[in-house]
């Protein structure tokens, strides 16, 4: 056969048209690549837009009222012959809720002062008070008894020996979106404000630091329980002498680790550098 063209043929000039199946895998794959995207964009827009779906996804300020009704339950079940205080909020920033949306635990607590009593019958006398929903307990680990319960809505409870005859109930909401942001129950000054100047005045300290105001609801429509608490540096030296005249003998309990007494509804307790006066639960 010559190597002459055929007459009426022309000679391919160019690439070859491309066959069928790649033209599909080059569609296939730009509808894949598209669809990324569009999946990529409703994620960070529903995350950012839209209400919860599931319990974990709930904002702080959603949790928040969990979180305040949870304490006032604390603070009804450790109420007695103890000095019973509200700690200030604590929210910690920087935590990952999904890789695409930052989030924020908030931390409440309450603290017993009990000296001389035994932490592990302490928690557990508290944990029977606790509400039967909660499924509070107690074990023994290794670094000493700890409380242990669920106050629903991912709401976790913590509560363990902090030394020094104290007892600290934590109160944890784990990761969540920060939404609006929480709002802590408002704490307006009462018979707290005034046995804790009293107590100042005792101590030798009435020009002490503007106190800081803690409230939390109670149980049952109750309350609500109030703290207010200051920061004394140094701590004071003979607090028992100082506090005497103004306990008027109804004092709670006086020991190396702190002092309490009453005054009409307020505990006021001082331990360590902490100067607390608090009304719980029920008055």
């Amino acid at each position: 056969m010559s190597g002459a063209a055929q007459a009426g043929y022309a000679p391919p000039t160019g690439p070859r048209e491309p066959t069928p199946a790649r033209r599909r895998s080059h569609w296939l794959l730009a509808v894949t690549v598209a669809w990324a995207v569009l999946l990529g964009v409703l994620t960070w827009v529903s995350v950012r837009d839209d209400g919860p779906t599931v319990r974990e996804q709930r904002t702080l300020a959603q949790a928040g009222p969990v979180v305040d009704r949870a304490v006032g339950e604390l603070v009804a079940a450790a109420a007695g012959d103890r000095a019973v205080a509200l700690v200030p909020d604590r929210i910690e920033q920087g935590c990952t809720v999904t890789p695409l949306l930052d989030g924020a635990t908030l931390a409440r607590a309450v603290e017993v002062v009990a000296p001389g009593a035994d932490p592990r019958a302490v928690l557990t006398e508290i944990a029977d008070r606790l509400p039967a929903a909660w499924r509070a307990g107690v074990r023994v680990t290794g670094d000493g008894p700890r409380l242990r319960a669920d106050a629903g809505e991912f709401v976790l409870v913590d509560g363990r020996p902090a030394g020094d005859g104290r007892v600290r109930l934590s109160v944890r909401t784990g990761c969540r979106p920060v939404g609006d942001g929480y709002r802590a129950p408002a704490a307006q000054g009462g018979p707290e404000v005034a046995a804790l100047a009293a107590a100042l005045r005792a101590l030798g300290t009435p020009a002490a630091p503007a106190p800081v105001l803690v409230a939390a609801p109670c149980p049952g429509g109750g309350g609500p329980a109030h703290t207010a608490r200051v920061t004394l540096d140094p701590a004071p030296a003979e607090p028992s002498r100082a506090l005497a005249p103004v306990a008027a003998g109804a004092v709670l309990f006086d020991a190396t680790e702190g002092y309490a007494y009453r005054q009409g509804p307020v505990t006021v307790a001082l331990a360590g550098t902490e100067l607390t006066a608090s009304t719980g639960c029920g008055g």
